[in-house]
């Protein structure tokens, strides 16, 4: 018998309930003889070195029998080193940065003695109202899925049970992110379809890659809460994909089962919960109230609650808390260090993505101008800059980019600073006065903008995503007075920037860079690097677009230039007539502001000469397809090359396109790369009608390019080999 069913059967049932239950700890006492008492498996929300360590002494020398914490934390971008929020990291394309990220995250938080994290959120997101966008990895199921992987092995190393690696987290399984209105714990409905092909493959991916443990999403999915939906956790899950780890519930999921209409009282819920597979009940007692009575009635059977609880305690013992419980202060790794900082630096960098360069405004040069105003709420807020979910965070060691500049440009610019707005939510004006005075005395203005991190995440969710405030007046004030405005973006979320676009010269949008985000984007602006990250997510005009996102379907009727019409261009009284007849708005562009995979560069890439290494592909074999690339412009660089795919007729219809690779390059200037990619014919599979994964026969265009709107493309052909 293992050492892990040995316990088990040791156990008895308040035991076993004890280690479904997790605590929130805000009440020291209270849970302390909790931990004694075997009424606690796992605790969240506690940090400090000392009570982590004291409740592990509890648990392994005053409880019974001597099983130690899951101690859980929401370490989602960074614990005391701070990161770029997910959405910004995704903006790398770097999936080796992004492992690194959650390894340096890892590191720190282990060291104060957390071993289980909530990370990382992988829900597609394709509606930037919704707050959570922020901490998600962009639309696309690919790039989420390879991101998504990186993470958990970032947090989880070559062992779990090493000194430096916690537990990570597959959520929210699944479909959170299509929550209706983009307003956070909303219904979602999804056809099973359209589940399968685009919501469930990051979380399978993740499956794979041996992620520790899933949480269930909030949400009502087609009628059934995840929380108590059987399907999913056990039929999907379990079954289909044979995932073997623990499920945890979200934030008092479990009792809101009755909130939602599900369940008519908390004993429901529990045995709905309980029966769907949802193994840790986080911060709320249904379980531990319920769970006897259950079991008693044999509505609930032990066998069910062992293999349960057999999962957590695995999960334990995988962690090496058996051996090793307590966080020794002789092992901390000092947090803030300079290669943690010089880490934070480089992905800050890389995740910023330049949206508009007209007359090569950027990069600036403090050779040719003098005076430089900086203006915004956020060009001086090291607290701002670090965004959402960052509880562990030290605003105070922040680099604010006015600190920055300051330092970067030493006495060779004049910098002169105003706020423009209290807040980045403030409609008072009084300070415009103080802005404009300033622009109209500097060779450029250099406007710092965007979103306070409360303004996204949990919760946090925006009918009108346009900048908050005034800070669209501030943008009028400064253009009137004729200076070029350099804008910088810090925000949660795509922005919608149409109205202000033509007032600027040039933008970079810089997500919340967190804690070095100052240093990053002064050298960017300023040409010490160049400018490489690539969306991770649509950006619409407005919000009448949402969702909008690439992968869309073709439709029976599509939109394009030709026949798009707009509704300046309807004469009055104009005969009841459908007009283009196609797929789009009248008041809008059916494109979008930018398009999923865009970034620009101080330099020019050039693509040419795509080719696969044969037409015909049959069933199980590889495809290989290649370009040349060339930096044509007079900066070295990294570009992100990027593949996609079309599968022109399927049994059911399929995306206009898919990404299905890429490849981030370092060129010098003046030089050329040929670029392999390499597809095998069951990456082109997805569900069908009879919800089967299969790849289907037929014809595939191909693209590579430097974002999804790109047009170099060839094409094959997928055959059935015949004997």
């Amino acid at each position: 018998m293992s050492f892990v069913s040995s316990l088990l059967a040791q156990m008895t049932l308040k035991e076993k309930i004890g280690q479904m239950s997790q605590f929130n700890n805000d009440d020291d006492e209270k849970l302390e003889n909790s931990v004694k008492n075997d009424d606690v498996g796992s605790v969240i929300n506690e940090v400090n070195i000392d009570v982590i360590n004291e409740l592990q002494r509890l648990a392994t020398q005053e409880s019974r029998l001597g099983i130690p914490l899951l101690i859980g934390r929401d370490v989602i971008h960074g614990f005391n080193t701070i990161f770029p929020i997910p959405l910004g990291q995704a903006a790398t394309w770097s999936p080796e940065l992004v492992e690194t990220c959650a390894n340096i995250a890892a590191i720190e938080s282990s060291n104060s003695g957390i071993n289980w994290t909530f990370a990382p959120m992988i829900d597609i997101s394709r509606d930037p109202r919704w707050g959570r966008i922020a901490e998600s990895l962009g639309e696309d199921p690919y790039l989420c899925s390879v991101l998504g992987s990186a993470m958990v092995n970032g947090f989880q190393g070559e062992n779990l049970s090493d000194k430096n690696s916690i537990a990570a987290c597959a959520k929210h399984f699944a479909g959170y992110g299509a929550s209706e209105s983009g307003r956070d714990y909303n219904t979602t409905n999804i056809p099973e379809n359209e589940f399968r092909n685009v919501y469930l493959p990051p979380f399978k991916a993740l499956a794979d890659a041996g992620v520790s443990t899933f949480m269930a999403s909030f949400s009502d999915l087609n009628g059934v809460p995840v929380t108590g939906n059987s399907w999913l956790l056990n039929d999907v899950l379990r079954e289909e994909w044979k995932y073997p780890g623990p499920v945890v519930s979200d934030w008092g999921s479990i009792p809101q089962l009755v909130t939602h209409g599900f369940c008519v009282d908390e004993e429901s819920a529990a045995f709905e919960a309980c029966q769907a597979g949802v193994d840790i009940e986080m911060a709320s007692d249904t379980y531990a109230k319920n769970l006897p009575l259950l079991i008693k009635n044999n509505k609930v059977s032990l066998e069910q609650i062992d293999t349960m609880v057999n999962r957590i305690l695995l999960l334990k013992f995988d962690l090496g808390l058996f051996d090793t419980p307590f966080t020794e202060s002789t092992l901390l790794e000092e947090k803030l260090n300079s290669n943690h900082l010089n880490v934070a630096k480089q992905v800050a960098t890389k995740s910023c993505v330049l949206l508009k360069n007209s007359k090569q405004t950027l990069p600036l040069s403090k050779a040719k101008i003098s005076s430089l105003a900086v203006i915004g709420p956020l060009a001086d807020d090291g607290y701002e800059q670090l965004g959402t979910w960052v509880f562990d965070a030290k605003p105070s060691q922040s680099i604010t980019c006015l600190n920055a500049i300051k330092k970067h440009v030493g006495d060779s610019v004049d910098v002169s600073f105003s706020k423009g707005l209290e807040t980045s939510r403030s409609i008072n004006q009084e300070g415009f006065n103080d802005a404009r005075q300033i622009a109209l005395s500097a060779d450029v203005a250099l406007m710092i903008l965007g979103e306070e991190a409360i303004l996204s995440g949990e919760a946090h969710c925006r009918s009108n995503i346009d900048l908050p405030g005034c800070q669209e007046q501030l943008i009028n004030a400064i253009y009137e007075t004729g200076t070029p405005i350099v804008l910088v973006i810090m925000a949660g979320r795509p922005i919608t920037l149409e109205k202000v676009l033509p007032k600027v010269d040039a933008v970079l949008f810089a997500w919340h860079p967190g804690t070095m985000g100052g240093p990053a984007i002064t050298e960017l602006l300023f040409g010490e690097t160049c400018p490489s990250g690539k969306l991770p997510v649509t950006f619409p005009r407005n919000v009448g677009q949402i969702p909008l996102y690439y992968s869309q379907k073709n439709t029976g009727r599509p939109a394009s230039d030709a026949t798009f019409v707009d509704i300046n261009d309807i004469k009055v009284r104009a005969p009841q007539t459908s007009l283009g007849m196609t797929c789009a708005h009248l008041d809008t562009h059916f494109s979008p502001l930018f398009p999923f995979g865009f970034g620009l560069s101080y330099t020019q890439f050039e693509y040419k000469n795509i080719k696969v290494n044969k037409h015909l592909v049959n069933i199980g074999e590889n495809v290989e397809i290649t370009v040349t690339i060339s930096n044509v412009g007079n900066f070295d660089s990294e570009e992100v090359v990027q593949l996609y795919i079309r599968d022109l007729v399927g049994s059911v219809t399929r995306p206009v396109k898919e990404l299905k690779g890429f490849q981030r390059v370092y060129l010098p200037a003046g030089q050329s790369e040929k670029i392999v990619f390499t597809v095998h014919t069951d990456e082109l599979a997805f569900y069908n009608r009879q919800m089967k994964l299969k790849t289907e026969a037929g014809l595939f265009n191909v693209w590579i390019g430097s974002n999804s709107d790109t047009e170099l493309k060839t094409e094959f052909e997928v055959v059935i080999q015949q004997d």
